[in-house]
């Protein structure tokens, strides 16, 4: 341990457990990553769209032994996301259970705690066991994230309404073109390969809002905000 390691304890964090037969192939149908690219040493950041194309959940995909996790935002929004994937599943062989409340920590500095945070080097790692190493406030997590320009889920993608292309979703790792169909895929490549989006988030000064912004998420005296490109 360094002096320059730390965790970060996240909030609003839940968990959704799948299992059965056709657990891969069910996640592979349904969201916007690969489920190829995860292995045991790796998470998958990736999000389930309306068919329209719109945000509708993030989450972090672990590789179990014979389950997936997923980690995903808490309360309300942990039960939702598994109220959907329920509706998806069909005839499908698969489990599907929810934890509304779990702790998951931001590690820094100490490669020995969980897994790396795929969107970015500088998110450090992820896990679901508390470190034995010094804690600091969230906020600290929060700015570096603004600071890197990373969306935090619903506080700065809305529902039913955002896209991939507003955050940059697939220079964080959570979209894979080369893949098959998935729910909300059309929209998606359409808006990538032909440069449709007009308004990105960016991080702002609070006290000095771009005109027209639509602030989103706020850590001390910065933001996300949405802004035209």
């Amino acid at each position: 341990m360094t002096n320059t390691d730390f965790f970060a304890t996240l909030k609003n964090r839940g968990l959704i457990r799948i299992e059965g037969k056709d657990a891969r192939d069910f996640l592979q149908n349904l969201i916007t990553n690969d489920m190829d690219n995860l292995k045991a040493d790796n998470i998958l950041y990736a999000c389930l769209l309306s068919p329209q194309g719109k945000f509708l959940f993030d989450f972090f995909v672990h590789q179990g032994h014979g389950f997936y996790l997923l980690d995903c935002e808490g309360g309300a929004r942990a039960q939702d996301l598994a109220k959907r994937l329920g509706m998806y599943s069909l005839r499908a062989d698969v489990k599907i259970s929810a934890e509304e409340n779990v702790h998951v920590y931001a590690v820094f500095g100490q490669s020995a705690y969980g897994l790396p945070d795929p969107r970015h080097p500088d998110m450090g790692y992820r896990s679901f066991i508390k470190p034995d190493i010094p804690e600091r406030p969230f906020e600290e997590w929060d700015k570096r994230r603004i600071r890197l320009e990373i969306p935090d889920g619903s506080r700065d993608l809305l529902v039913n309404k955002s896209t991939m292309d507003e955050a940059h979703m697939d220079k964080l790792g959570a979209i894979s073109y080369e893949k098959g169909c998935y729910i909300g895929q059309e929209l998606t490549a359409r808006m990538h390969y032909r440069g449709l989006g007009k308004k990105h988030l960016k991080m702002v000064d609070i006290d000095d809002l771009p005109e027209k912004a639509e602030l989103r998420s706020t850590c001390g005296d910065i933001g996300l905000a949405l802004v035209r490109a």
